[in-house]
């Protein structure tokens, strides 16, 4: 995988408007989601719906909730390994939310100002599969070679950037292996 002015070729494209300028242009940290719609079902549309603000909250009862939310990722990778991007790595995604990230001895906040936000079709609790181990390492690696100030270092999850709040990736994201897999792209 490459990056070509923002977006990661091969993933598919699909706009969401739920994104505005990085104020600073930085790219330094990745942040890891995961996300199912409606929760606990893998497939069809209904994420992507959501990140491009076409989600009917009559669809399934708990789509009323959140219908109405205006978040993005800038990229999903599906169960199958299939990259969707919503928003060029350039841009600000909306996706952490209240956060905060210890940067050496600052505490930062605001994180979408600087983070890229990659949501793995998943729950915190069912195995994520190969495929998407493979893609995320290989977008990962991908990130790493063109972002200068992003580092493994600087990988975390949501659970860790807003712990009150968030629990995802969750315990089902085996990050030995992630590591493993990138570890085989970046050699």
């Amino acid at each position: 995988m490459r990056i070509d002015d923002g977006w990661l070729a091969p993933a598919r494209r699909l706009a969401s408007p739920n994104q505005d300028a990085r104020p600073a242009g930085e790219v330094s940290l990745l942040v890891l989601h995961s996300i199912s719609l409606p929760p606990g079902e893998f497939g069809g549309e209904h994420i992507e719906r959501l990140f491009t603000n076409r989600l009917d909250p009559a669809a399934h009862p708990f789509f009323a909730a959140i219908a109405e939310l205006r978040v993005s990722a800038h990229l999903l990778i599906r169960r199958d390994g299939e990259c969707v991007q919503f928003v060029p790595f350039a841009a600000r995604a909306w996706h952490a939310g209240r956060s905060c990230w210890q940067d050496g001895a600052h505490e930062r906040r605001a994180l979408n100002d600087f983070a890229v936000g990659i949501e793995l079709e998943g729950d915190e609790v069912t195995p994520y599969t190969g495929a998407q181990y493979r893609a995320l390492a290989s977008a990962t690696a991908a990130l790493l070679a063109h972002y200068p100030a992003l580092t493994t270092r600087r990988i975390t999850s949501h659970a860790r950037v807003a712990p009150l709040r968030k629990t995802d990736p969750g315990p089902a994201f085996d990050w030995a292996y992630f590591r493993q897999e990138l570890g085989k792209i970046r050699t």
